[in-house]
């Protein structure tokens, strides 16, 4: 896949949320894998403590047991963790409510930490939210047509 060289400053950092993330697991052949593949190409994925235990704990629920091995599960946790950046969201980012589901918050809080201006999900109670405040919100389509046009 060809990336558009104008485009790499943009997704040098990122931050996915998790339903892509599974998305990309469970589906190596559909778009948000073939995005995570480019991403992780150009750039780095930015995880925050409150995101990457959501994705913990929702990759390890009993509904992706026939899907996903134990055995992936940890790899991609393992990997993900050891390939991405870290921020600590400060409370007074924390506090800041955006999205309709306050549960998914953490995805903006932790873009605006690490001052990303992309943030890719295909949650519509993010999506509604774009362009706020300098941080794009696309969905993994609108990311990869992006990223390689």
């Amino acid at each position: 896949m060809r990336v558009d060289p104008s485009v790499l400053l943009v997704y040098e950092r990122v931050v996915v949320d998790t339903n892509v993330l599974l998305s990309a697991a469970l589906s190596p052949n559909g778009t948000p894998a073939t995005l995570l593949d480019s991403l992780l190409q150009v750039g780095k994925l930015v995880f925050s403590a409150a995101t990457f235990a959501e994705l913990e704990g929702r990759i390890w629920l009993p509904k992706f047991d026939r899907y996903l091995p134990m055995d992936r599960r940890r790899r991609l946790l393992h990997e993900l963790n050891a390939c991405s950046i870290w921020v600590d969201v400060p409370p007074t980012i924390a506090a800041r409510q955006f999205s309709r589901d306050v549960n998914d918050d953490v995805f903006i809080h932790t873009a605006i930490t690490a001052g990303v201006s992309r943030l890719v999900t295909g949650d519509d109670d993010l999506l509604c939210l774009h362009p706020l405040d300098g941080l794009h919100i696309l969905s993994p389509r609108q990311a990869l047509e992006e990223l390689t046009r």
